[in-house]
């Protein structure tokens, strides 16, 4: 950078950009390694962690374990996964469950207290752990954000927009960022021990996404510039039920729907995806947005039928898809959700 630097701030130990689920879940189990974290908005709110809906993945189910966890990830991911990350993923996640309990994140329970689970696409049996039916990502947001605001060791910024990774030798040992706008804008120089980039996906480069609009991919560009390799960004994952209502982003109706029975028609009433796989609407995501994608190009119109196997529980059990759609003038519970 050869702009003008206000300040420089060191820590000896991590320095973290991005304050979604990933940044701030770094963050807490560094401790008692001191952390700055740093967040364009309200830590907690920023980026798609707060969007997200249906759960998080973890055999922790009765009956499930981590190998067919793993397997059906493979089969998800077309035999195309790194198959020693998906196993590290598969065998880690029902303790990284634990750790957001022990954070405070407040999963739905079973009647004896254990945690429920519910299926969606692609998994053989429940296993996705949520908050509310569909409140997962606010919720457990909300819940690592005051964590990380009542430990000592953890510095929460906002207001900071990253402009660049600061290297010495070839070396990544901080972040130049800015804060403030126009003239009141301070260029500062962060410095630390290590630097982590938690700063989310690309989805608002496409013409319609479902992720806030500051999702561009910013901390993928900055780690390219600064000589990272970036592994297979053409994998970018379109989630198949965006509520088409006309709006960027585009309020999402959860795959914990179609989990629940919910299913895709066209607007002559064919379940389509009967004759595309044996899962149907619980094909993996790629399988079912091509399914769909084919049906709109075709000219078809595609709809989200909830009314059978949701009905008068919509409400109560999908409060957030509700709102999405009550706001745009669809109720779930007795007309279809167009997608």
């Amino acid at each position: 950078m050869t702009s003008r630097i206000d300040n420089i701030v060191e820590t000896d130990g991590a320095l973290i950009l991005g304050a979604g689920i990933a940044g701030l879940f770094t963050a807490l189990k560094l401790a008692p390694m001191p952390s700055i974290v740093l967040a364009g908005t309200r830590p907690g709110l920023s980026g798609s962690s707060a969007w997200a809906q249906g759960g998080i993945a973890a055999s922790v189910g009765e009956g499930d374990t981590w190998q067919s966890h793993a397997h059906d990830t493979m089969v998800a991911g077309a035999g195309l996964c790194d198959a020693q990350i998906v196993d590290l993923v598969a065998q880690e996640a029902p303790a990284r469950i634990e750790d957001l309990v022990g954070f405070g994140a407040p999963f739905d329970r079973n009647g004896d207290g254990s945690l429920a689970v519910g299926r969606e696409a692609a998994h053989s049996m429940p296993r996705i752990v949520h908050v509310k039916g569909d409140g997962a990502g606010a919720a457990i947001s909300a819940t690592l954000a005051a964590r990380a605001n009542e430990a000592d060791c953890i510095t929460l910024l906002e207001g900071f927009h990253a402009v660049e990774l600061a290297l010495e030798n070839g070396r990544v040992t901080g972040i130049f960022a800015r804060s403030g706008i126009g003239t009141n804008a301070r260029l500062i120089l962060f410095r630390a021990r290590a630097v982590i980039l938690a700063t989310g996906g690309l989805g608002a480069l496409y013409a319609v996404t479902t992720n806030p609009l500051e999702s561009r991919g910013e901390g993928l560009g900055m780690a390219a510039r600064a000589g990272a390799l970036i592994s297979d960004p053409e994998f970018v994952q379109f989630h198949p039920t965006a509520i088409a209502v006309g709006r960027d982003p585009a309020p999402l109706a959860t795959e914990a729907l179609r989990g629940e029975g919910a299913v895709l028609l066209n607007d002559r009433g064919e379940r389509f995806m009967a004759a595309i796989h044996n899962d149907a609407e619980l094909a993996p995501r790629d399988i079912v947005a091509r399914a769909i994608h084919r049906q709109i190009t075709s000219g078809a119109k595609v709809y989200l039928d909830c009314r059978e196997a949701i009905g008068a529980d919509f409400p109560r059990h999908f409060p957030t898809v509700y709102a999405a759609c009550m706001s745009a003038g669809i109720d779930p519970v007795s007309a279809m959700i167009p997608v």
